[in-house]
């Protein structure tokens, strides 16, 4: 009796004992994890050494532009070692898109496929709790689903969006030519066409990479290896032809404000030539959704004489 009483006397301390445990790990982790943020947000740049040099730089350049790979830097260069890996025929196609759609030189694929990968493995316990909870263990297959999903829709955006730049860049192109032309017209060179032509257009997508071929042509490279560097990074087919026009012209002295004058006209032509192809599809495309609101107004109208026949027949 003496014993019972003495073990229902212990069992409040040793049960507090017990509930104070996870707050304690739970207070650890919470410091832990604030501290971490703290520390990755505050250290400074990485030291340059005697090799690498270019990699420290870029490591130290990608730490300030984007806040993810700052905090989980270890975990992000690991998984892109694994990417490397399983990845390798991907790779320079999505270093590609990198370039088309405008991100810093400084990512490299499989580091930006790794970032991809970690934000929805960051997102994956959210998927556990909800799949969980309302399908209970099979939820777990779900879970996994989604967070394979929410990797492959990453990756998916970074294509959308360098085909979204490219198509900026492919409308403004035209207006961009037709400046140079008049500059080289009026008696400037083309370095000086080109820069003032930048500087007019500065902010927008094609300043950008005509930009970029005015940097490498400072830079020393020959205007043929600029221009073919501006066709490899956006590897699109009507800059492509440009690009291809201009370097001829190059190699034969065709004087180049006639070209870009003829390529402007042909980009313009193409533009009208898409736009009738979407018209002539938008028909096409609103055919079904047309049939579906006829049919819909159609059942509005006859469906309360039918339900009427139905149910009293033609008895008013």
């Amino acid at each position: 009796m003496m014993m019972g009483l003495l073990a229902q006397q212990a069992d409040p301390a040793e049960s507090d004992a017990l509930a104070l445990l996870p707050c304690t790990v739970l207070a650890a982790a919470l410091a832990m994890a604030t501290w971490w943020v703290i520390r990755a947000l505050t250290t400074e740049d990485l030291e340059q050494e005697a090799e690498w040099r270019y990699d420290i730089s870029r490591i130290n350049a990608l730490r300030k532009i984007d806040s993810t790979y700052r905090l989980f830097q270890p975990l992000i260069q690991l998984m892109a070692r694994l990417n490397r890996a399983a990845f390798r025929e991907q790779l320079p196609e999505i270093y590609r898109e990198i370039q088309a759609a405008g991100l810093s030189r400084f990512w490299l694929p499989e580091e930006y496929l790794a970032r991809g990968q970690l934000l929805a493995l960051l997102m994956s316990p959210a998927y556990f709790f909800v799949c969980l909870t309302y399908m209970g263990m099979a939820g777990i297959v779900s879970a996994c689903v989604l967070t394979v999903v929410t990797a492959w829709l990453i990756r998916r955006s970074l294509t959308r969006r360098a085909r979204q730049r490219l198509v900026t860049i492919k409308r403004r192109l035209p207006f961009f030519l037709d400046l140079m032309t008049l500059l080289m017209d009026a008696g400037a060179s083309f370095l000086e066409s080109l820069k003032q032509s930048v500087k007019e257009f500065e902010g927008h997508a094609v300043a950008t990479e005509f930009g970029r071929v005015l940097t490498d042509m400072n830079m020393g490279k020959a205007r043929t290896e600029a221009f073919d560097n501006l066709r490899s990074r956006l590897n699109d087919e009507e800059i492509g032809g440009i690009v291809g026009s201009i370097i001829q012209s190059e190699e034969l002295g065709t004087p180049l404000s006639n070209i870009f004058r003829t390529q402007a006209d042909i980009l313009r032509v193409k533009r009208s030539q898409r736009a009738e192809t979407i018209a002539g599809e938008a028909g096409v495309n609103m055919l079904l959704p047309g049939i579906l609101v006829m049919a819909s107004a159609v059942l509005i109208i006859l469906g309360p004489f039918a339900l009427n026949y139905f149910m009293f027949g033609w008895e008013l």
